[in-house]
């Protein structure tokens, strides 16, 4: 019976244990997340300046159709980068990315259509449609922030 006891108590202690560190794992996670979206969005800031930069050099567009997709790519996923409970810490993101989700939702959608549309103008290698499609793009960037990203 002692050793029944004995082996409850050590049980009941570890779970106790667990349960203590799951607020230090769910911050890490958020933590995590948020440090997630910053990169890829430092690295969506990076592909626009280097199109830019390619556009005005007169460059090869097959780098800006490169650019492009992986912008296609990452704003595919962006709604998941932002869970609930990812609001706290150090994020720029305002409160309404959680409560106008369908709005955040639409406009990482209208940010996958621009950039879609930006691959395609370089992928056909038409410099005045890229570069009209480059300035919608950035449009679309700027209305979200405006929206849903704090200063």
């Amino acid at each position: 019976m002692r050793i029944k006891q004995a082996s409850l108590a050590l049980l009941l202690l570890g779970a106790a244990g667990l349960a203590g560190l799951a607020p230090a794992g769910l911050a890490r996670a958020q933590g995590d997340v948020v440090a997630q979206r910053q990169a890829g969005l430092k690295r969506m800031s990076g592909n626009l300046e280097a199109i830019k930069k390619t556009l005005e050099a007169k460059g090869d567009l097959s780098l800006v159709a490169e650019r492009s997709q992986d912008m296609v790519t990452f704003f595919q996923g962006f709604p998941a980068l932002f869970p609930p409970g990812s609001d706290t810490g150090d994020t720029h993101a305002r409160p309404a990315v959680w409560s106008d989700r369908a709005e955040f939702q639409a406009a990482a959608g209208r940010m996958v259509a621009a950039a879609s549309k930006l691959h395609e103008a370089a992928a056909s290698g038409d410099a005045d449609a890229t570069a009209t499609a480059f300035r919608e793009a950035g449009g679309t960037c700027g209305a979200c922030h405006r929206a849903f990203r704090a200063r």
